[in-house]
């Protein structure tokens, strides 16, 4: 069997620059975003336009919508091989407190024009200052003429589900959840690619040219699942591996967290098989990684992405005596 192109992949990111942005993705994960704050950094990301392009090694300057068309079941493994890359990995600076919003589901998603996937996502808190909060999931008892008359009054936050994060904190958001990342987080980010929202309240503020941000009320009401409860933080899971923890498995995505320190350091660790890729994002630490073509370690803020035909992937902790965080996400 010859031998596949594919490697350990890094990317260059793709940066968002919305009006809610900071610039703790430059002062504490190391970005170059410059000097004008920055809101999402998109590591891993194939939906449209937006596209992470490798940054190293043979294949260079490739995005990665190439890759999927050109080395599907190397890339993809055993599962089904989409139309483009199913995850979209990110980080998030939340300077002022995000649009109160919704995701559709994949059926309902796939109505619209031009249609797009559901969006399920989880949110995993690298930093939070003092006071901020998520808000997650509606109150117990609220339904949607409770919510409509809230949104007359201007009042949504009365009916939403308020969270005081701390950092570690996995909170999981199906799409048909209302939420908002308030002010003062930073976070990192699994989701289904697809970028499609329905923003329901706005804070009243205005956006960047002095009116006030569309809404898109209709749709968000007929998407919110009123029947899901409050949301909360996961209850990390243990592992047949005691540095891992499984912090999401849904239908969608499986994220896990790897706690590597001086007890496993002389361990014989490798990420990755060959049924599917998955994603390494680095939070605290650094480690380096077999077959990588990038002359440096990965280190906090950095994400790779194992393609499938890398099977399993030996990686290294570079400093035992410093622990290393990672998230890894990849299809149930």
């Amino acid at each position: 069997m010859p031998k596949s192109p594919l490697y350990p992949l890094r990317f260059d990111p793709v940066f968002k620059r919305y009006l809610w942005g900071g610039m703790r993705l430059k002062t504490v994960l190391h970005k170059p975003i410059g000097d004008e704050p920055c809101a999402e950094s998109w590591e891993i990301a194939d939906h449209r336009e937006d596209q992470s392009r490798v940054a190293f090694g043979p294949l260079k300057g490739t995005t990665l919508g190439e890759l999927v068309r050109s080395y599907s079941t190397e890339l993809m493994g055993t599962v089904e091989s989409p139309d483009r890359f199913p995850l979209l990995f990110k980080f998030l600076d939340a300077h002022q407190t995000l649009s109160v919003q919704v995701h559709p589901n994949d059926e309902q998603a796939a109505r619209l024009d031009p249609p797009d996937r559901g969006k399920t996502e989880a949110w995993v808190v690298i930093d939070a200052e003092p006071g901020s909060l998520i808000y997650a999931g509606l109150k117990r008892g609220v339904d949607r003429a409770t919510l409509e008359r809230e949104l007359r009054r201007g009042t949504v936050e009365l009916c939403l589900n308020t969270i005081s994060p701390q950092p570690g904190d996995c909170i999981f958001i199906p799409a048909g959840t209302v939420h908002a990342l308030g002010a003062g987080l930073l976070v990192a980010e699994i989701q289904q690619s697809s970028d499609t929202t329905f923003r329901l309240f706005d804070w009243n503020r205005l956006g960047p040219d002095g009116r006030p941000r569309a809404l898109h009320i209709e749709q968000a009401l007929d998407v919110i699942r009123y029947d899901f409860p409050p949301v909360e933080p996961q209850r990390p899971q243990s592992t047949e591996h005691p540095w891992v923890q499984r912090l999401v498995a849904c239908d969608k995505f499986v994220l896990d967290r790897w706690r590597l320190d001086a007890s496993t350091a002389a361990s014989q660790l490798a990420i990755g098989n060959s049924d599917r890729f998955h994603i390494v994002a680095v939070l605290e630490g650094a480690i380096r990684m077999a077959g990588d073509p990038a002359d440096k370690p990965l280190s906090k803020g950095d994400t790779a992405l194992l393609p499938a035909a890398c099977g399993s992937v030996s990686i290294e902790q570079i400093a035992p005596a410093e622990p290393a965080v990672l998230l890894v996400a990849y299809l149930p």
